[in-house]
């Protein structure tokens, strides 16, 4: 476990902000994602909300440099195994199952599992997770909830996602158990149906900005 940790932790480094995407045309995929890594965001997570999800994700995976394309969403083992044969260097998950864990560990691709209460931190660090998904962030009791967290689970990494935007988050960034946060305010859908790619450059240097 600790090899993939490690591989988790690598890529979510790269960015204070990994974007959460819906792709619903595949030909916005490869435009978008190098917009967002034009502006700082490499690591970009799509989820498997859409019919084109799968192939976003093998487009961005083969076509865009420099980007490290992951698959969100993740419900079950049929979407992990659809997802990395897509090209997926990580996986996200809203919540866990045994199923996804069982499917995590025959995988070489790390998992970014959901945990939203302490009882299912506790259960997931059983398993060996270090790091996890703190999701839904905003409903589900915001910074202050995961600063609670931080003392009685300490060594526990997070990447809030859920109701987070420009405005609120460094207030999860400045924990000392936070990792990244998830957003999907720099990808707008406005600016993706204009194909305005340095809008959302603009706004993705924005974001990784808040690495300082």
């Amino acid at each position: 476990m600790s090899k993939k940790t490690d591989t988790l932790l690598s890529v979510l480094k790269l960015q204070p902000v990994v974007p959460v995407l819906i792709i619903d045309d595949v030909a916005t995929a490869v435009p978008l994602a190098r917009a967002l890594v034009a502006g700082g965001l490499k690591a970009i997570e799509i989820t498997l909300r859409t019919t084109a999800a799968l192939e976003a994700i093998r487009a961005v995976a083969n076509e865009v440099e420099g980007a490290v394309a992951g698959a969100g969403t993740i419900l079950n083992a049929a979407q992990y195994q659809a997802a990395v044969e897509a090209g997926s260097q990580f996986i996200v998950s809203p919540g866990t199952t045994q199923e996804l864990i069982d499917a995590a560990n025959d995988s070489d691709i790390p998992l970014l599992p959901g945990a939203a209460t302490a009882s299912e931190v506790m259960g997931l660090r059983e398993e060996g997770y270090e790091v996890m998904k703190f999701f839904p962030a905003e409903q589900a009791g915001g910074a202050a909830y995961l600063k609670a967290l931080s003392s009685p689970l300490a060594g526990t990494l997070f990447c809030p996602t859920g109701g987070i935007s420009l405005s609120n988050a460094k207030d999860y960034l400045s924990l000392p158990n936070v990792v990244c946060v998830g957003g999907s305010w720099v990808a707008p859908k406005d600016l993706v149906a204009k194909g305005d790619w340095a809008g959302i450059t603009r706004l993705a240097a924005e974001a990784f900005a808040l690495k300082g």
